[in-house]
């Protein structure tokens, strides 16, 4: 049957495909547009299926907050390049996401893709339809929500890159921006050094030995020097032991006792970070496809 231009553009209001995918639907489904959006559906997560091995390393960092400032959620929603990071689609899907998991605090990353959004699909197909769309892999990787009991939830966000959330008691809105602003800065690796793992110490303590006898100093000589540079390493890794980035002649510690506040935890998010990136080598392979012609 003749496909009328009426038809393909219905089609595509209602689905964002393609003019060519949308005709080629209604061709393979004789006209009926119920049928053609069920059949680009199914299109669209093979689509999505074959596009799922792809390293996904670009993104955004979205943190959701409620107006008293007790609750916030922070989510890492992956996609292949910085382009599409931009994306309005990729943006507005990430938003909502974060607003999910702020609003309904998901047990775990299954629960949060098979939570209902509000075009009516689960996050995981609205995610296939999103790759169909746009073209490459997408993920929602992490996400984590802090509520304070006694305090407040100090937030800050370095582009769309870097999300800090930090559950601070005490001390006012300026100060729990600051000390989260630190933490993005400076990267920590928890608040304390009693918090600090024991196999980090362990580590870092074996290879300062191992430096200082080189030195060819007594043991008793070479036990304080380790104890020195644990203690320097301890303060260059604690969120309190670190000189705080707007005033390095005070400590995050002093900080705090001076506002009268503490941090009870803290969480930061960067794009991408621990994942492999698949390193790319053009001039290998072009002097790849030469050899093979």
């Amino acid at each position: 049957m003749a496909i009328s231009a009426a038809l393909v553009k219905e089609l595509r209001e209602r689905t964002s495909a393609g003019m060519m995918e949308c005709k080629k639907a209604l061709v393979e489904t004789n006209g009926d547009i119920e049928a053609a959006v069920e059949y680009l559906r199914k299109a669209g997560m093979a689509k999505a299926d074959k596009k799922a091995d792809r390293t996904a390393a670009e993104g955004l960092i979205v943190i959701e907050t409620t107006s008293d400032a007790k609750k916030a959620a922070m989510v890492e929603v992956n996609c292949e390049t910085d382009f599409v990071a931009k994306d309005d689609n990729f943006q507005n899907f990430s938003k909502e996401v974060a607003s999910i998991v702020l609003n309904n605090t998901p047990a775990d990353l299954e629960a949060l893709l098979a939570t209902t959004m509000k075009n009516g699909e689960s996050v995981q197909d609205t995610i296939k339809g999103l790759i169909a769309k746009i073209g490459e892999n997408m993920s929602v990787r992490r996400f984590v929500v802090v509520e304070s009991s006694a305090g407040a939830v100090g937030s800050y966000s370095h582009g769309n890159r870097i999300g800090v959330l930090v559950d601070i008691n005490g001390g006012d809105a300026e100060l729990a921006k600051d000390i989260a602003m630190h933490i993005a800065a400076s990267k920590p690796v928890c608040v304390s050094a009693d918090q600090v793992p024991a196999e980090l110490i362990d580590k870092e303590k074996e290879i300062f030995s191992a430096q200082a006898a080189e030195s060819g100093k007594p043991a008793d000589i070479i036990e304080k020097m380790v104890s020195g540079r644990i203690n320097k390493f301890l303060k260059e890794i604690t969120l309190l032991g670190q000189p705080f980035v707007k005033d390095p002649d005070s400590t995050i510690e002093k900080l705090l006792k001076g506002k009268g506040a503490s941090v009870s935890s803290f969480n930061r998010f960067e794009v991408g970070e621990g994942i492999e990136k698949k390193q790319e080598n053009f001039a290998d392979e072009v002097m790849a496809q030469v050899k093979g012609s």
